[in-house]
């Protein structure tokens, strides 16, 4: 009796009167605290739990059902949630699309912290009262969506606008205006420079309208949602170009030369016609100067 007493007390396969005789035999044996130690411990009493049904795990810990008084609900991140018809490749292709609006967030922060730009500190802006005016609408039309209860996760229940067709729409017309109005060069423009343009307008057009089609596709809008949803993108990209170039660009030099503008390194570079052209060539200037020196100074 004394070597059974020494014994790890297993728990294994067994049910919870078996265990109750077994701490009973044991206290009559002597080693009462090591049954009720084993008992106790949370492994165990969760294994006791899935044969009588009376535990459960909570989250964070292991825990029987009355330490859980108030489980709390779960909800996912509704922002990127996005739902699609099962062993459907379309749909899980179209559900990946539907995210493009996220990656575009994304990218404007980024070059936000890297660039200090302020036309894309603009932008960007213009992107944010977008999304305010399509919440507005969609709280003053209160028109719900298609196929009501298709969907478990839902940003909002209202679908009139179409959010992603927005913002979509807003960020495709903007980037139109800003390619062929702002970044533009001498009227003599070489034939390679606009290629590249209509072909990045033709990507961007693809674009807007993939996104426009997963919503309703995926059941998460209607044809008229969409509709309106890139019709009010639209006009707000138009408005929010015109009042940046006329209103905020003549401001922009002095906005850069703020004491905090130029402590956080922000800039203005609306003077500069083709930004990308300009900092290609001063970046592969500069790389040769230091070169020319450090090979003068190798010397």
């Amino acid at each position: 009796m004394t070597d059974f007493c020494r014994q790890p007390v297993s728990v294994s396969a067994v049910c919870w009167a078996a265990l109750q005789y077994a701490a009973g035999i044991g206290r009559l044996l002597g080693c009462r605290g090591r049954l009720n130690t084993e008992l106790r411990s949370p492994l165990v009493r969760h294994v006791l739990g899935r044969f009588t049904g009376t535990a459960r795990l909570c989250p964070g810990k292991m825990a029987l059902e009355e330490q859980c008084s108030a489980p709390p609900r779960w909800r996912s991140i509704s922002l990127t949630h996005v739902e699609f018809p099962e062993d459907d490749l379309t749909g899980q292709v179209l559900a990946y699309i539907s995210l493009l609006p996220i990656a575009i967030l994304v990218g404007f922060v980024t070059l936000i912290v890297f660039k200090r730009e302020l036309h894309t500190i603009s932008f960007f802006g213009g992107l944010i009262l977008n999304e305010g005016v399509n919440w507005l609408l969609k709280h003053i039309l209160r028109e719900p969506r298609p196929c009501a209860g298709a969907h478990t996760t839902l940003h909002t229940e209202y679908g009139m606008p179409s959010n992603h067709s927005q913002l979509m729409w807003f960020f495709v017309v903007y980037f139109f205006l800003f390619l062929y109005l702002r970044m533009h060069q001498t009227n003599n423009a070489r034939c390679v420079d606009l290629l590249w343009r209509h072909i990045l307008s033709i990507i961007l057009l693809g674009m807007a309208l993939s996104v426009s089609y997963s919503r309703v596709y995926l059941l998460y809008h209607t044809w008229s949602q969409v509709f309106y949803g890139g019709v009010a993108g639209s006009t707000i990209g138009i408005i929010w170009f015109f009042f940046t170039q006329e209103v905020l660009t003549p401001l922009f030099p002095k906005i850069a030369a703020w004491p905090i503008s130029e402590y956080f390194l922000v800039r203005d570079t609306s003077l500069i016609p083709n930004i990308l052209w300009f900092e290609y060539t001063v970046t592969r200037s500069e790389a040769r100067n230091r070169q020319r020196k450090l090979g003068t100074k190798l010397q």
